[in-house]
């Protein structure tokens, strides 16, 4: 066990029951614009929203348990790195695919899916990836972590939310059409300042042991994007839709994966320093990404695959 792997941040039983109220509320705000028809669309395009899910469940955790047998950095970090791979797709996927002139109906369906999939699939992943390398193992033995008390908080965090969010947009759409925007955005904002109070309060710890991590998500986040871009056109599915690809997979929810650890890891610090500074740095990389294939010529629109 290195140093990182025994520092607990600081975060009291209060803190922790805001965070998932805020969660809770991040995830309604967001299911308000979420149809039934998102989920529907598959039919549309199974292949390409096929992909996106084996690239963010499948792939994903397998690069990042890969890239950390690799690199061996501490477990607490590597087990960090496996927890932000299994989560499901970041809450900007869809307007980073937008801005990328991506197809963002298709990002919009695989966001749907991860959602629902995320469910199972982030224990699943957690567990298993994290039960084959002996100090990630350890990690999991000593919290007595049960992928079935893992499913139960996600379907309190994040399934009953987003079901709610989205039964209240098909009861009444016009009132979800207004109060979504604000709601969402108001919702974001209180959320990334609980975040930012929860780094301040812990700064110390964050800027000693941040270096330990930067290269790790720099090598993951990248990856991420390549395996979501290069699986997509190797099932030759057209520009728009890898771009939606790509940016599904290589975005990921940190935010989600920090309550987890907060929940489950009593603050453990390798891994909650992955899940902040991915919540940082996949925005950084997002953005020049989706800036650069923007000022690219515009792609023949996407068909259906």
């Amino acid at each position: 066990m290195t140093e990182i792997d025994a520092v607990r941040l600081n975060f009291n039983p209060a803190s922790l029951v805001a965070l998932n109220v805020i969660l809770a509320l991040v995830l309604f705000g967001v299911a308000l614009d979420m149809k039934w028809s998102d989920f529907t669309s598959i039919r549309t395009a199974p292949r390409a929203t096929l992909i996106g899910l084996l690239g963010q469940f499948l792939l994903l955790p397998a690069v990042a348990y890969l890239l950390a047998r690799i690199l061996q950095p501490p477990p607490s970090v590597a087990l960090g790195m496996i927890l932000v791979s299994a989560c499901p797709g970041g809450n900007i996927s869809n307007f980073l695919t937008h801005f990328a002139r991506g197809n963002t109906a298709l990002s919009i369906t695989i966001s749907a899916f991860s959602t629902l999939g995320s469910l199972f699939f982030t224990p699943f992943n957690l567990s298993f990836w994290g039960g084959l390398d002996p100090g990630t193992r350890q990690i999991l033995h000593d919290v007595a972590l049960s992928p079935i008390e893992v499913l139960v908080a996600i379907v309190f965090l994040l399934g009953i939310p987003a079901a709610l969010g989205m039964a209240v947009a098909h009861r009444w759409p016009a009132a979800a059409a207004r109060a979504h925007k604000p709601f969402k955005f108001l919702s974001l904002v209180v959320f990334g300042l609980f975040i930012v109070g929860a780094l301040a309060a812990n700064w110390a710890y964050f800027i000693r042991y941040v270096g330990h991590v930067v290269m790790v998500v720099f090598l993951m986040n990248g990856l991420g994007l390549l395996v979501g871009y290069w699986s997509a056109r190797l099932a030759g599915l057209p520009e728009r839709d890898r771009r939606a690809v790509s940016i599904e997979v290589g975005i990921q929810n940190s935010g989600f994966g920090l309550v987890l650890v907060f929940n489950f890891f009593e603050g453990l610090g390798g891994m909650a320093i992955v899940a902040a500074w991915w919540g940082i740095w996949h925005i950084v990389s997002g953005l020049v990404l989706a800036t650069w294939w923007r000022r690219r010529t515009a792609p023949v629109p996407a068909t259906a695959t």
